[in-house]
């Protein structure tokens, strides 16, 4: 997994990335409804990536064609113009590289050096939010990426057996729901506001660049503590029952997500004691 990307903490991927990638690519799928011909192409591109896991534009192209060696080649240029970008009377429009929508994942030399792309974790969520993408093909994106998101891709097969079709939520939250909102405090007595607010202190310094593993850590404790909230219309009615048999299931994922929530225990307490002393003034 590489050390350092281009691309910022959630914050950074619902103010900046996301609403940049929806103009650019598309914000509603091609499968909903026809589009332009680039949104199209970047979307099948994308696609792509998230269903067959890191690829070279060749293997991308492959995809389309199988055995066409000719419109493999084609298609391959296709594809490099889609992640690189062009200029046009001097302009450059911005590839998915540019982006952030897509990384290079190392080198493949069976037909000579040529770069491996996959998806990003912002490439993850633009997927899941505007791609339209059935509940298997999440499962299979799942399979790809469970490297990527190990907290969450990496155990999606345990969550699903805890609470089902309720995993699903991700592709609400990938459109940045719930991010800072603090309309959470109106559902749930549990302290998701709280927990979500300590998420975006800890990382407030990563808005430009962030290592991929702190991100990926921001998107697994934003997804779990969410879990808090109802599924259904009433408030008040969210449980940690499924997130403690969620735990209780993987010992590894209940330390790692007990160490963020003694952090934030660690975080208030301070703060607190700060407001105590303001009773001295």
């Amino acid at each position: 997994m590489p050390s350092i990307i281009i691309y910022g903490n959630m914050q950074s991927y619902k103010t900046y990335i996301l609403p940049k990638a929806k103009k650019l690519f598309g914000s509603y799928s091609f499968r909903r409804k026809s589009t332009i011909k680039h949104h199209k192409n970047v979307q099948k591109m994308l696609e792509i990536l998230a269903l067959n896991g890191p690829l070279t534009t060749w293997g991308m192209a492959k995809v389309d064609y199988q055995n066409d060696i000719s419109g493999i080649r084609t298609k391959e240029k296709d594809y490099r113009r889609l992640l690189k970008g062009r200029k046009d009377r001097g302009k450059h429009s911005p590839g998915v590289l540019d982006v952030g929508l897509v990384v290079v994942d190392g080198k493949n030399y069976e037909r000579g050096p040529s770069d491996i792309y996959r998806l990003s974790l912002h490439g993850i969520l633009y997927c899941l939010d505007v791609l339209d993408l059935t509940n298997k093909e999440i499962d299979v994106m799942a399979s790809k990426y469970s490297d990527v998101l190990p907290w969450l891709f990496g155990r999606w097969n345990h969550i699903k057996s805890v609470i089902g079709n309720d995993v699903y939520r991700l592709k609400t939250l990938a459109g940045g729901i719930f991010v800072d909102n603090i309309q959470v405090t109106k559902m749930t007595k549990f302290p998701v506001f709280e927990l979500l607010t300590y998420l975006s202190i800890k990382y407030q310094n990563n808005f430009e660049s962030i290592k991929e593993n702190d991100l990926s850590d921001q998107i697994s404790c934003w997804f779990y503590t969410h879990l808090l909230l109802p599924t259904g219309m009433k408030a008040d009615t969210g449980s940690t029952s499924a997130v403690k048999k969620i735990m209780d299931g993987d010992k590894p994922l209940k330390k790692w997500y007990d160490t963020f929530l003694n952090e934030a225990i660690k975080f208030y307490d301070n703060r607190f004691q700060t407001i105590k002393k303001m009773e001295r003034i």
